[in-house]
């Protein structure tokens, strides 16, 4: 007996080095995971546009005078265009090859409100092509293209952007009232021109229509806002150390590029900004984002890949993309994937991350017709402070209007249908997200997923929220939830689930006294497993609708 008892010990003892073994292994290999991003490299060639007649003096219209430097820069074989101390008015400028453009610390490159200046192009807008007025910075199919310094570049959004009067104050509102432009009827939106207010009221303004050119959108030019900076099918991209601002749509919008990287980057427009994304990356690879601060007016850091059949038929994912030491001030949401997320998304690593005041921190979104997969989604060491909604939201129904609803504004409630499963429907499934800290928070974590698709094994480890509202589960399976604390004001549920399946919580932690810890309904409800929780802490430990099967929920210590 004794020598089986050892034997016995000597297995047990080999397969706990095995395990251990194993999970060094997958941490190991984990990290090896990480992509490797392809970096820029220059010859060291300076040229400053000065040399080609630019004045910085705020007035002179330079954009012939930098797009030719550039071009003879890249047409010599490279290197590094110097925009210098001055402030310096220009119209769209268009990168090319092997050219580095770096601008002073007291550089401004700002680009002229003269909408004249700016020809209406083929590109994409939200996922779909469309017609857009030029983008200030651009390039197609260039390599190895860099934008470097520590200056400004402004692309003088406020000339473009309708504004809400719910957004501004009194003072601001009039201000803007009296500088032009035109008030809609009912008093609640300002429109920069005519222009604008049509292109407002045209259904699919701007998409691209077989037979029709430039000259057929140009009754509603003003309203196709170009993004700051659009790269397209290009490779090897660096922007570093610079401040982008003020854009009048989004600010980056890398699309189906490869090795890019972004640094140490300052991204910002106003709150309000319509629109005012900060970076959206779309069907791109091999992507980092590191060491940058975003305070936008829309989504901070946003993951994409196309709109609907658009982005199912161009079929490019957004993969192997590290985002890690940024900062997210005001946006609507911190880390974003999605809508448009129709060609997919995976691959995708968040670490080290805090997110103060934006309206959501963890956001991703989608609808029915999108389509699209986004799975392997590794998240960890993100700090909230200050979120008007939800610290971690899933949300399958997304609707397009502000995450936050304005004061006195009335939304409808969800109506849950079925409909079949087709190559539109959309899935979110394999995050995993770990170590993130929450203070203050409208609701600290929320999963909708659609009837006929489930959000799908989703992880969630080591959680501390404190927040108003507590956690809802709605039409989800396989969620994992270890560790989890929810120091939440509202404890009519502290949890809920509806219509859920293969739900585990384990060493939950939530206020004593909470008046029902699980409030459990749907009659597609099962396999709701609960352990390591003291639900004794509880006045009510669960709730069941009539329509649950009592065996749905099981509780043990």
């Amino acid at each position: 007996m004794k020598h089986i008892s050892g034997s016995l010990y000597r297995i047990k003892v080999a397969l706990a080095c095995l395990i251990l073994s194993s999970a060094s292994s997958a941490i190991a290999q984990q990290k090896q995971s990480l992509p490797i991003i392809q970096q820029v490299k220059f010859k060291k060639d300076t040229t400053s546009i000065i040399s080609f007649g630019a004045k910085g003096d705020g007035i002179t219209l330079n954009t012939q005078s930098i797009n030719k430097t550039i071009a003879s820069v890249s047409q010599k074989g490279g290197g590094v265009v110097l925009i210098p101390s001055g402030l310096w008015l220009t119209g769209p400028i268009e990168l090319k090859s092997n050219v580095n453009l770096h601008l002073k610390r007291d550089a401004i490159l700002q680009f002229t409100d003269d909408f004249n200046q700016y020809k209406l192009v083929q590109g994409n807008w939200e996922g779909q092509p469309a017609w857009r007025n030029q983008s200030p910075i651009s390039g197609v199919n260039l390599e190895n293209i860099a934008i470097t310094g520590t200056g400004i570049i402004d692309g003088n959004g406020g000339a473009w952007r309708m504004v809400k009067k719910d957004k501004l104050t009194e003072t601001q509102w009039k201000t803007l009232v009296a500088s032009g432009g035109v008030v809609r009827a009912d008093g609640k939106m300002w429109y920069p021109s005519e222009k604008t207010v049509k292109g407002s009221n045209t259904k699919n303004a701007g998409v691209i229509e077989a037979g029709k050119t430039a000259a057929d959108y140009e009754d509603i030019k003003d309203f196709l806002r170009p993004n700051l900076l659009v790269l397209t099918g290009c490779k090897k991209i660096l922007l570093e150390g610079v401040t982008f601002q003020n854009s009048p749509a989004w600010n980056l919008h890398p699309l189906l590029c490869e090795d890019l990287t972004l640094r140490n980057l300052q991204v910002k427009n106003p709150w309000f900004a319509q629109n005012g994304d900060g970076v959206d990356v779309e069907s791109c690879k091999n992507v980092l984002i590191e060491g940058s601060t975003f305070d936008v007016g829309d989504d901070g850091i946003c993951i994409k890949s196309g709109r609907d059949e658009a982005g199912r038929k161009r079929g490019v994912p957004t993969e192997n993309v590290i985002v890690r030491n940024n900062v997210v001030y005001h946006a609507h949401g911190g880390f974003v994937i999605g809508s448009e997320m129709s060609g997919g998304a995976k691959n995708i690593w968040v670490y080290d991350c805090s997110f103060i005041g934006t309206d959501i921190g963890l956001r991703f979104k989608t609808t029915r017709g999108r389509g699209g997969v986004v799975e392997n989604i590794y998240i960890n060491n993100i700090n909230m402070i200050d979120i008007p909604g939800e610290a971690i939201l899933f949300d399958m129904y997304y609707a397009a209007v502000d995450p936050v609803p304005l004061a006195g504004e009335k939304r409808e409630a969800i109506k849950t249908v079925t409909v079949p499963v087709t190559e539109a429907t959309p899935q979110f499934r394999n995050f995993y997200i770990k170590d993130v800290v929450a203070n203050g928070a409208e609701k600290a974590i929320f999963f909708r997923g659609l009837p006929e698709m489930n959000i799908k094994d989703i992880h969630l480890e080591n959680v501390t929220i404190k927040a108003k509202k507590g956690i809802e589960i709605i039409e989800a399976a396989g969620i994992f939830l270890k560790n989890i604390n929810v120091i939440t004001e509202d404890t009519s549920p502290v949890v809920m689930i509806q219509n859920s399946s293969n739900i585990n919580i384990s060493n939950l932690k939530y206020p004593d006294n909470s008046k029902v810890l699980f409030d459990v309904s749907g009659e597609k409800t099962k396999g709701v497993k609960i352990s390591g929780t003291d639900v004794s802490k509880a006045k009510m430990a669960s709730l069941l609708g009539i329509e649950v099967d009592k065996k749905a929920l099981e509780i043990s210590k």
